[in-house]
């Protein structure tokens, strides 16, 4: 049934139809906001699978050209299969919410599909995304127990902004993505021009309060388009072996929960799971099923002592931070390097300087953009003891580097002040949690070891949370265990005076404001923490840039002498480019930028530039050639491509009857300039020199 439905959302209308496309899918909306259209669709499989023992759900985000009249400029001229890494990040903010609000029981293969079909390139298409996949969810079949929404947030002249445009978000000191059910937030993701804690906090609960008449929306749809829900059962627990396996590896448990180093821990388990599968002698089906309650067990047992006994998996106190060291300058040739290391999870980060042609070109629907900062995160297999394929970067990988490019991008400077391409590679060498933000922290200093002239130090920290009952326990600094048996995974990133990014994902229905609050300003010490640690390898950008990264001059001339640097075909600016090894950029105000790999050609190409675009001066006194000589006068070059006159009456102090009585063509000579008229012609005097 045909049903379309509007709200007003930050006093803009958001309309949803449903029922007139994509029929064949167990939900399909169409969102509209402003001009920009999306599609969004969920199908699950009609078989539900425990035996998977996991949701098997697909997010899918696809932005398409005609969206925006445009035909993709690849070679193949349609979008590729390889989505970009803004449909990429869109993904994981639509998956990260949707995902804990599955029924128990549910193993269904399910598949939300977003389709960008117009955008206005000022109202983002994300935005639609996000709250149409919940809403598609709520009308279909599949057992999700939402509905969620959520929107952006900006901070523009000291006000909260719902939702701003892209015009607006240039004037913004805030972009951030809340997502939330009617009773708590559920995910943030965004970046933040430093920023306080407080003020964050009023920014997401602000999104709270405002996005609630979305959920509303949907539960009506819900109502009166909404399929009837799959019934699942949450999987059977078998209790009599649940209390075999618990009597036989409750000394065994013990042992490992206690096990600090996290490959022995991980040796320890394994040992005790094989014992346990061995003793009940089970096989097949029956192992997999007491492996299954074995991990449930470990979970509940860590819970219950960090809960219960105020102790950690590696005894730690709940705001302590592991142990850090930190050295830069790690590799030799390197522009700038850091290798970062906290407890067992090290980053091994660099930083390269390059000129403006180095920076990245991306095409979006906004058009063509070039990015001068760019962050990489790899995660090889090796960093955490395993041996498997290496592959292009995973979504993971992506997101992760873009929250520490985030973080990092608030403390950059200005591009007319610092002219570089700007690229950190971070090689996580070992991870026990956390590795992001050991690539802000390592980041931050290789930038620093490079010369690139920060506003200020940034450190990231994650934080945890394990909440039973009234309960409720926040962790900084988490390990990978404590964040795969928590429920919560909330890193902020930020310098001493305030915070430049952040992302939480949670795996329970929600935080509310205290929790929140409290896991921010929990946040904030042991962020400053760890500046003082970072700053024992580094504490301030260095004066000069790193002795192999590229230098860089400019020199302003005048637009009408462009034509002389770059010459037909830019015969002349490729020329000097390979002469002093170096890139040259001019852009149309006539501001020449130089970037050279050998220091030492540095002064002689600047010269050379001088040369070509000098402009005479009145009064001034130049060695010339004679180039041409006419009856009245011979005509001087004075400098490269720019001549004068000489005018036979101011050859000599005496009467010259022949121009050849006194010069030949090709003489060397000093002339002085004695006029430069409005149309440019210069006249010159050897008689002023004698």
């Amino acid at each position: 049934m045909f049903k379309k439905v509007e709200v007003v959302v930050g006093g803009k209308t958001i309309s949803v139809e449903t029922g007139k496309v994509a029929k064949q899918a167990d939900g399909s909306v169409i969102l509209q906001y402003g001009d920009t259209v999306v599609l969004v669709t969920a199908v699950a499989g009609k078989e539900n699978k425990p035996e998977l023992g996991f949701l098997p759900l697909t997010i899918e985000y696809q932005e398409r050209m005609a969206a925006v009249g445009r035909i993709p400029g690849n070679y193949f001229r349609r979008e590729i299969g390889r989505p970009s890494d803004q449909e990429v990040l869109t993904c994981r903010i639509i998956d990260r919410p949707l995902r804990p609000l599955f029924a128990d029981g549910y193993f269904s293969e399910t598949q939300i599909i977003a389709t960008v079909l117009s955008a206005d390139q000022q109202n983002d298409p994300d935005i639609l995304a996000l709250n149409g996949a919940s809403c598609a969810l709520s009308i279909s079949d599949i057992p999700f127990e939402g509905p969620i929404a959520g929107a952006r947030v900006g901070y523009i002249d000291g006000e909260y902004v719902l939702n701003p445009t892209k015009d607006e978000l240039e004037n913004s000191r805030m972009d951030v993505i809340v997502a939330c059910t009617d009773k708590a937030v559920t995910m943030v993701e965004g970046k933040v021009d430093t920023m306080s804690e407080e003020e964050v906090l009023d920014a997401i609960f602000y999104v709270f309060d405002e996005v609630q008449p979305l959920i509303d929306m949907q539960k009506d749809l819900q109502g009166s388009n909404g399929k009837e829900k799959r019934v699942v059962e949450p999987l059977p627990v078998n209790e009599d072996l649940l209390a075999k396996v618990q009597k036989i590896a409750a000394a065994g448990m013990e042992k490992v929960i206690s096990t600090a180093d996290k490959m022995e821990r991980g040796r320890v388990y394994d040992e005790l799971k094989k014992s346990v599968i061995a003793e009940l002698d089970s096989e097949g089906d029956s192992a997999k099923e007491i492996g299954n309650l074995l991990s449930g067990y470990k979970k509940k047992t860590m819970r219950a002592k960090i809960v219960d006994e105020a102790v950690r998996l590696d005894g730690r106190a709940f705001d302590e931070v592991r142990p850090i060291s930190s050295e830069v300058t790690y590799l030799p040739q390197a522009h700038g390097s850091a290798l970062f290391t906290r407890g067992e999870t090290q980053a091994m980060v660099t930083a390269t300087l390059g000129s403006q042609r180095d920076a990245q070109r991306v095409e979006t629907l906004q058009g063509e953009d070039n990015r001068r900062f760019m962050v990489h995160y790899n995660f090889p297999p090796y960093c955490v003891g395993e041996a498997r394929f290496l592959r292009g970067p995973s979504r993971r990988d992506i997101g992760h580097g873009t929250l520490a490019l985030r973080g990092l991008s608030a403390v950059l400077p200005d591009e007319e002040d610092f002219p570089y391409s700007i690229r950190v590679v971070s090689e996580i060498m070992e991870s026990n949690g956390s590795s992001s933000m050991a690539t802000v922290c390592g980041g931050s200093m290789a930038m620093m070891d490079a010369g690139v002239p920060l506003k200020a130090p940034v450190s990231g920290i994650a934080m945890g949370l394990i909440k039973e009952n009234d309960k409720v326990v926040i962790l900084s600094d988490i390990l990978g265990d404590e964040d795969h048996l928590g429920d919560m995974d909330f890193k902020v990133v930020g310098t001493e005076d305030g915070i430049t990014s952040l992302q939480m994902d949670i795996k329970i229905d929600g935080v509310d404001r205290e929790i929140m609050g409290n896991a921010l300003a929990q946040a904030k010490e042991g962020r400053i923490h760890i500046l003082a640690e970072m700053a024992k390898g580094i504490e301030a950008s260095r004066t000069e840039v790193a002795e192999h990264a590229p230098k860089y001059f400019s020199y302003k001339i005048n637009t009408d002498k462009i034509r002389d640097i770059i010459g037909p075909g830019g015969k002349i600016i490729k020329e000097m480019s390979a002469f002093y090894d170096a890139t040259i950029e001019v852009d149309d105000s006539g501001l020449v930028k130089m970037f050279t790999k050998d220091g030492s050609k540095a002064d002689a190409l600047l010269n050379k530039i001088k040369e070509m675009t000098a402009t005479a001066e009145i009064g001034k006194v130049y060695k010339g050639t004679v180039k041409t000589i006419k009856d009245f006068g011979a005509f001087v070059e004075i400098l490269p491509g720019t001549d004068g006159l000489v005018h036979i009456s101011e050859l000599a102090n005496e009467r010259v009857a022949k121009v050849t009585d006194v010069l030949k063509e090709g003489q060397e000579l000093e002339v002085k300039v004695l006029e430069v008229d409005s149309r440019g012609r210069i006249r010159l005097s050897r008689k002023a020199l004698l």
